[in-house]
Order: structure tokens, then sequence, then C-alpha cells
């Protein structure tokens, strides 16, 4: 390609640039089953125009990819969305969110590498497809909290009974949330924050 002349690289968005104050960035990835609103999270609560990889579902999912519970859904991630977000003056979270169909969990081995921590969103109609999810965050020791998303139709249990369902510690939180609300997204990962500071106060977290 020729650059020459008046041609130029185009650079990133005015809206896209890291701000000047940043001082650290700490690398979240958001995790869970098909369906259950990862797209969706990092898309409300990004403030840079979030990269996706969705691609339309086609024919040769049926019989593959448990859709239960999202029938109506059209696109799935292929490789990872991507977000970023500023908690504070100094401090950025990039946020990447794992594709949900286990068929591309091959992926997700390199997406946790480096996160400090994770959001597990779960669908109390399916939390079957969340065992393996938090199962493959503890054999790699990557912190988590657990984000119940709220659907219309969705069965509301207790957080004991949660608590138990996905055998998790006492100490990991159990929180909800409207993905589709950058607030309440935005309060989920403030949540995640807080609890990694917990972890690191104590000495938990390497």
């Amino acid at each position: 390609m020729d650059f020459k002349g008046s041609d130029t690289i185009p650079g990133p968005r005015t809206e896209d640039q890291l701000p000047h104050t940043a001082e650290a960035a700490v690398k979240i990835v958001i995790v869970g089953g098909f369906g259950v609103g990862k797209t969706t999270m990092v898309g409300s609560v990004s403030e840079i125009r979030p990269l996706t990889t969705e691609e339309t579902m086609t024919q040769a999912g049926i019989g593959v990819d448990d859709n239960f519970g999202s029938d109506s859904k059209t696109a799935t991630t292929v490789a990872m969305d991507f977000g970023r977000i500023s908690i504070t003056d100094q401090l950025v979270l990039y946020l990447f969110g794992t594709p949900g169909q286990e068929r591309f969990w091959f992926l997700w081995n390199g997406l946790f590498e480096g996160a400090l921590g994770a959001v597990v969103l779960i669908d109390t109609r399916r939390l079957e497809v969340s065992f393996d999810v938090i199962g493959r965050l503890e054999e790699r020791g990557v912190p988590f909290v657990v984000a119940v998303n709220s659907f219309p139709d969705a069965p509301n249990y207790p957080v004991d009974d949660l608590r138990t369902a996905l055998d998790l510690d006492p100490e990991i939180p159990i929180v909800e949330c409207d993905v589709r609300r950058r607030a309440s997204s935005r309060d989920v990962l403030m949540t995640l924050m807080r609890f990694l500071h917990s972890l690191a106060m104590s000495g938990a977290l390497r």
C-alpha cells in the first residue's frame, strides 16, 4: 500500500485513546456458557467501541451446540470480545469476553494468560453449564466473582442455594446484575476489584 503524498495511516479515534492519566492496566476475563450475556456485558460497559467476533449461527451447529434457553439467539462469539473501562483516572480494565460454546473453549487458555481476575456470568435456567467454566478457573488459579444475569423467565434462587449448587467457597462474591445496563455491569467489575484487593491484602493473591 502506498502512503506517499497526503495519505496517512489512521490512528485510534480520539475517544478510543488511553487516558493520559492511566498508570495501571488490569486484564479481566468475562466467562460463562453460551448465551449468558458476555458480549452484551462487554458492549454495555466499555468506554470504547467494543471489538466483537460474532458470527451468524448456521445449520452446522445443530446437534453440536447446546442452545437451550437461547433459541432466539442468531449469532455467537467465535474468538473473543474486547472492551475497556476506566475505573479511576489511574486504573484501566481491559475486558476480554470468552466464547461460550464448548467447541471454542480451546481459545480460553490464551485469553486467561495474564488475567488478574474473572467474572463468571450465569443463567439460573442453565446452572449446569457453569460447572466446567468454574472448574477451569479454579484449575488455573484465577480469582473470580459470580454474577447472576437477570433473565425475565429465570428462577430466582437464594444466594446460599446458588453457592451450594455451584460448590463455591464462602468468600467468593455472588451478585445479581442486568448486563444490559452499564451501571449494573460496572458494579460487577467493582465487586471483582474489591475482591481482588481483599485477596492481595490477605496475601492470597500472587
